[in-house]
């Protein structure tokens, strides 16, 4: 299948496992667009804290308000979601997830991608944060690629600045995680 750069929503021109656009082609062709991922939280002088990351690329370079996301990625018919938020926050961040994962729920893209996500609690140093490289078409249309890292950066938020930071469609994961948590919003 042709890549077509007017449907290729940013989030699945780099699928981090490979540069071949074959998670893409999968998503494509099935119409059925769905992502996995995790949202890593940590108590801080007594306040609730997550760790968000920010995409990388000219698209979204300038933009900060509402371009913030929680570490995750697309996966395949078959694959367990919670498996494969794990791998992409790996991929991601270069962090391990481990220990209890809580089940949020899901909020759907206004690309119409529907992500699912968990919450564990951990820590990290954003400063050290690797992630993968993916290639993406830039300028769009333009067929020529380039190659960037898919996130920048990672910060930990309070959560009312998280809320703030995160893309729109995902500030509902923030206020699961609170429920979840008995944790006010």
């Amino acid at each position: 299948m042709e890549s077509n750069p007017e449907f290729e929503p940013a989030s699945l021109r780099c699928p981090g496992r490979r540069n071949d656009n074959s998670m893409y082609r999968v998503a494509v062709a099935t119409r059925n667009l769905r992502s996995a991922g995790l949202l890593m939280y940590r108590q801080r002088n007594g306040e609730l804290e997550v760790f968000l990351v920010h995409p990388g690329g000219p698209f979204w370079a300038k933009k900060d308000l509402g371009a913030w996301t929680i570490p995750k990625g697309t996966y395949v018919e078959g694959e367990d979601p919670l498996d494969a938020a794990k791998r992409e926050f790996t991929e991601e961040t270069s962090f391990t997830a481990q220990g209890e994962f809580i089940e949020l729920g899901s909020v759907t893209q206004r690309s119409g991608k529907v992500v699912s996500a968990w919450a564990f609690e951990g820590d990290c140093d954003p400063a050290v944060l690797r992630s993968n490289n993916c290639t993406i078409v830039w300028p769009p249309r333009s067929q020529r690629t380039m190659e960037i890292p898919e996130i920048d950066r990672g910060e930990w938020f309070s959560i009312a600045e998280a809320r703030r930071r995160i893309l729109p469609s995902q500030a509902p994961l923030v206020n699961m995680l609170c429920d979840e948590l008995n944790t006010s919003r």
